[in-house]
């Protein structure tokens, strides 16, 4: 009886490929690394450089897929264990660097079978390469278990969730605004249970004026001359009391002013202030309207502005602040406004009306703001050793100014 031919023993070389040579660039091995010993100490050196090199675990595995081949007593078969790299440009130059070191692993062991130990990036590319000179027998596809983007995603989110919680620059905006509007829904939801009205239309009308209010602040800095005006109020100093009650009894003149306005418009037009049931009766007179809105809050606007500007006047005047001229000036620009938009008023009430007032209200206006401004200049410079020079932010000092002071600082 005729004895079965026996399986001949094969030799199988453990591939590890690095295309794009994370091993030279990072430990600077040269490459090819043939051996167990010489793997394993390049390995180490890998993942010590770079925990989270993705080649270095690749040739743990292939160091692993070795030793167990390697202690299967019933096999007859030969191995060896070796790692080729590309470059670090890949393509063409990458694609020759890897075939020049494969065709050097076989000079030195002449294997008949091979198993590629990858990574698990662009596969289709390598394996042709490799299959064109040795027959691969098995594919080990090294994926990492954790996803980099993922993690490098929630480790992003949390440090900004912590910052807008933590941060006080960022909280008022991220906590601080629609806190605000919570609390005003919960409100007229309240007030829905206690008198019946429509919370859907009021919250609207409520919100938007929340964010309004926020979005001008934060456009015009209001915010932060407002929290300017109180601190020195709060210092108990009479300019800062003086600037500070000014401001909110301007602001509050001025707000009377269009709301006598819109009373006006609203009773002579017959249009409900409702949301937004007459929005469409108002958009179908709106240069009338405007003007009489105009017409009728002007003189409160003007005189709460005024107001405004010669509270801040005299602060600057009791702290001998040197922007007292400048702010008076203002003052005086301020008054003479009244005329230009009163005359704009009654020009779009009544559009046949001349425009001749309006050019020399315009032009008399111009003559006003230059003589004041020069009037301030000339009054600073002259009385500028009674009035203290003080620096805004993002100010510097004249250098005659600087001269000035320097020589009026006592030596020592």
């Amino acid at each position: 009886m005729e004895k079965p031919e026996e399986q001949k023993a094969e030799r199988l070389l453990i591939l590890c490929v690095d295309r794009d040579n994370d091993i030279g660039r990072k430990t600077g091995v040269k490459t090819p690394v043939i051996g167990k010993e010489e793997n394993m100490e390049s390995a180490l050196k890998l993942i010590i450089a770079d925990p989270e090199e993705a080649d270095a675990n690749a040739m743990f595995e292939a160091l692993r897929v070795y030793d167990s081949l390697d202690k299967d007593e019933t096999s007859h078969d030969s191995f060896e264990i070796a790692t080729i790299a590309g470059s670090e440009v890949r393509g063409v130059a990458a694609d020759r660097k890897l075939v020049s070191e494969l065709a050097n692993v076989l000079d030195r062991f002449r294997a008949n079978g091979l198993i590629l130990v990858t990574d698990g990036y662009a596969d289709e590319d390598i394996i042709p390469l490799v299959q064109s000179r040795v027959p691969v027998t098995s594919v080990r596809r090294v994926v990492v278990k954790h996803s980099e983007t993922i993690e490098e995603t929630a480790e992003v989110f949390s440090r900004y969730l912590k910052t807008l919680i933590e941060d006080p620059r960022y909280s008022k905006i991220a906590l601080g605004l629609p806190g605000i509007l919570l609390i005003a829904l919960g409100m007229l939801t309240l007030l829905r249970v206690l008198v019946q009205f429509d919370v859907y239309m009021w919250a609207g009308i409520v919100g938007l004026v929340i964010v309004g209010s926020f979005l001008l602040g934060k456009g015009y800095g209001l915010d932060k001359k407002m929290s300017s005006l109180i601190s020195r109020a709060y210092r108990y100093s009479v300019s800062g009391l003086v600037a500070g009650f000014s401001l909110i009894a301007g602001i509050l003149i001025v707000g009377i002013g269009f709301y006598q306005a819109g009373s006006y418009v609203s009773e002579n037009f017959h249009i409900a202030i409702t949301f937004p049931a007459e929005i469409g009766k108002l958009l179908e007179l709106p240069p009338e309207i405007f003007g009489w809105l105009i017409s009728k809050s002007l003189d409160m606007a003007v005189i709460g502005v005024c107001i405004v500007f010669t509270g801040r006047s005299i602060g600057y005047l009791l702290d001998r602040d040197s922007r007292f001229w400048r702010s008076s000036a203002l003052v005086v620009v301020c008054v003479w406004s009244w005329t230009i938009f009163s005359e704009i008023s009654r020009i779009i009430i009544n559009p046949s009306l001349s425009p001749d007032r309006l050019i020399v209200s315009v032009i008399i206006e111009i003559v006003v703001i230059v003589a004041s401004g020069l009037s301030a200049h000339f009054l600073g410079k002259k009385y500028q050793d009674v009035f203290k020079e003080k620096l805004e932010e993002g100010e510097e000092l004249a250098p005659e100014s600087r001269d000035h002071n320097e020589r009026q600082t006592p030596a020592g």
